[in-house]
């Protein structure tokens, strides 16, 4: 299982294989079932989760709307809350398997000395980190700027694979629709 987060790290930077051992000791893997968290509202986020197998979504939850869902991470994804993560605060989100999940966990506690034994992985955090805030910037513009019928069309043909597996209210929440109208949207192109 180790071996799909190595093969991930080596497409951004060098890893030997006694570093990828150093690697090993300080990642823990771990299973979910379908609809359990790995991080709960008012938890203080511990680590940094690869996802293996499976799929996840962080969400935060609304009065008005209910789930509010701001991130997904399939197959060799990273997720997290990093504000609380960072700052040791309880999160404002949940972090939820959407099916069953293998994922391996980089604890914060640990990270420093990680980096310290292996340093390029600091790189290839920072390049995760760039292409999360890069991909986050993106999505907000989208939703100021797109209709609703260019953000699904913009969403399905980026990620063809989240539209066979994601509920498809949690897709609506992901965009900014209520159930209801991206259903009455996806009729809409259909016909």
């Amino acid at each position: 299982m180790l071996s799909t987060l190595a093969a991930h790290i080596r497409r951004f930077v060098t890893l030997s294989d006694e570093e990828e051992q150093i690697l090993a000791e300080y990642i823990e893997i771990r299973d979910v079932k379908k609809k359990d968290f790995l991080l709960k509202e008012g938890q203080v986020c511990q680590g940094n989760y690869f996802v293996i197998k499976g799929l996840c979504r962080a969400y935060f939850e609304t009065e008005r709307d209910g789930d509010q869902t701001s991130h997904f991470a399939i197959e060799t994804w990273w997720i997290t809350d990093y504000i609380s993560l960072e700052s040791h605060k309880p999160s404002g989100f949940n972090i939820q398997a959407v099916e069953n999940t293998t994922y391996a966990v980089l604890y914060r506690d640990t990270q420093d000395k990680l980096f310290a034994a292996v340093p390029q992985l600091e790189r290839y955090f920072r390049i995760i980190l760039q292409r999360t805030v890069a991909a986050a910037h993106m999505r907000v513009k989208y939703l100021f700027t797109k209709s609703a019928e260019e953000r699904i069309d913009h969403f399905t043909a980026l990620f063809p694979e989240f539209v066979q597996r994601v509920p498809q209210y949690m897709m609506a929440s992901y965009l900014g629709f209520s159930p209801e109208f991206f259903s009455k949207i996806r009729a809409r192109k259909k016909a």
